[in-house]
């Protein structure tokens, strides 16, 4: 439970609770609202160690609508972050896959690129600085060895030649170094687009930057493979993808789509699975129709159902944390008791004096919630969460009133998800074409 020592300053408090009421995560301060769920974030610590010692790990998080996935995803990256990772995040769309040809799988690229993250810029857009920071070390050991420093640049990144797109990867930070060195902000503008996949032409990057490739569609996957190693050269620990509304992949109403984005998930999963990957981890969340759905979802494709398939003895109480699958355990009604206590904490910027609600009252919201939609409220609390808040908003604003009477008010519908109808398939996927099964 939240000590009353927790002081929460403004700025915090508002920004997680305007989140939570919008039924949006917090982009920080997660740790406030934290309760339960301790063995899966124990296990993921250990995954972050792993990627920090060179390894390589894919888990896929998954957890009802509504239970709290997207939440946990930011509390990992945020652990990750404070283990001195780089993090990548983004949400799969009709326009932003894994595998494509009509520009999807570049669209989700160029959306984690915006969305990476160091400890320094927690908020993103770190890319720049990230080779900022490359290029510097590389000045501070050139100056020491008495040497050139673009011949330091290219020893030092003359490993990742064994990479596809290694070597036009390495002409890129070149380009940057020469554009620091010269003071050439377009030359170091145009390397850092190019890290982000913004180039929709190899023509329009030869003529910027001397290479012949771009970040696309096909690249996908070997370009985040390039940016662990680089992320390494740069002093960081490791590379963190989360990767969230996966549910999106389950709902293309094309199998060729569907299949042809499992067997890019396939290639994550077996490298992960065979260490051939270093420094490079990826999280996965989704719905259990995305993951067990023999007809639409990742058990439709055989290899990943055999990859995927749970530990036949974690059954009858036992669990097993350590699987590509981590299940989100729902929250008990005492975890849920504890959220309440500290959702009433945050809104009163940790000042225990300025509860807005007795002990007594937190009882009787939970009762209120169980009469109108049973177990749901605590096992899916997004709508519970919004509704509390709620009412902590209404007594911050009307000063002595009682809050007895506003239970009756409190309107709960238990979450239905609405992701299990199929979408369209996005026009322009010109290799893939639509049909309803």
């Amino acid at each position: 439970m939240t000590t009353a020592a927790t002081r929460i300053r403004p700025r915090d408090r508002d920004a997680i609770v305007q989140s939570l009421r919008a039924g949006v995560v917090p982009r920080a301060g997660q740790q406030h609202v934290q309760v339960g769920r301790h063995h899966e974030v124990n296990s993921l610590v250990r995954d972050i160690d792993r990627i920090a010692d060179g390894g390589s790990t894919a888990r896929f998080v998954i957890g009802e609508y509504g239970s709290g996935k997207t939440f946990f995803l930011h509390l990992v990256r945020s652990i990750a972050l404070k283990q001195k990772l780089v993090t990548m995040h983004a949400d799969l769309a009709p326009d932003r896959r894994l595998h494509a040809t009509g520009g999807q799988a570049r669209s989700l690229y160029a959306e984690l690129a915006r969305n990476t993250a160091t400890q320094a810029k927690s908020d993103g857009g770190a890319l720049g600085a990230i080779v900022e920071r490359f290029v510097s070390q590389a000045l501070t050991t050139a100056r020491e060895q008495g040497s050139n420093p673009e011949a330091v640049i290219r020893q030092r990144m003359a490993d990742l030649s064994e990479l596809v797109g290694g070597y036009d990867f390495a002409e890129v930070i070149a380009a940057y170094w020469r554009g620091h060195d010269t003071g050439n902000e377009q030359l170091k503008s145009d390397a850092v687009r190019w890290l982000r996949g913004e180039f929709a032409t190899r023509t329009d990057a030869r003529a910027a930057l001397g290479v012949r490739t771009i970040v696309d569609d096909a690249s996908f996957y070997d370009q985040l493979k390039l940016l662990s190693r680089f992320v390494r050269m740069a002093g960081y620990n490791g590379l963190l993808v989360c990767l969230d509304e996966m549910v999106n992949l389950y709902k293309l109403t094309s199998s060729q789509a569907r299949s042809a984005n499992y067997e890019q998930i396939l290639r994550i999963v077996n490298d992960s699975l065979q260490g051939t990957a270093a420094h490079l981890g990826f999280l996965f969340g989704g719905t259990p129709e995305f993951l067990m759905d023999t007809r639409r979802g990742l058990y439709s494709y055989e290899a990943l159902q055999s990859r995927l398939a749970e530990n036949s003895f974690a059954a009858n109480g036992l669990s097993d944390y350590s699987g590509p699958v981590l299940r989100l355990s729902s929250l008990t009604q005492e975890d849920f008791y504890v959220l309440l206590t500290k959702l009433r904490h945050v809104f009163a910027s940790g000042e225990p004096a300025d509860y807005l609600l007795p002990d007594e009252a937190l009882h009787a919201f939970m009762q209120h919630c169980t009469q109108r939609i049973g177990d749901a409220y605590f096992r899916t609390p997004r709508t519970t969460i919004k509704e509390f808040l709620n009412l902590l908003s209404v007594l911050e604003n009307n000063p002595g009133t009682d809050w007895r009477p506003l239970l009756g008010g409190v309107r709960l519908e238990a979450d239905v998800n609405p992701d299990l109808e199929p979408l369209t398939d996005v026009a322009g996927d010109d290799d893939l074409v639509s049909f309803k099964l």
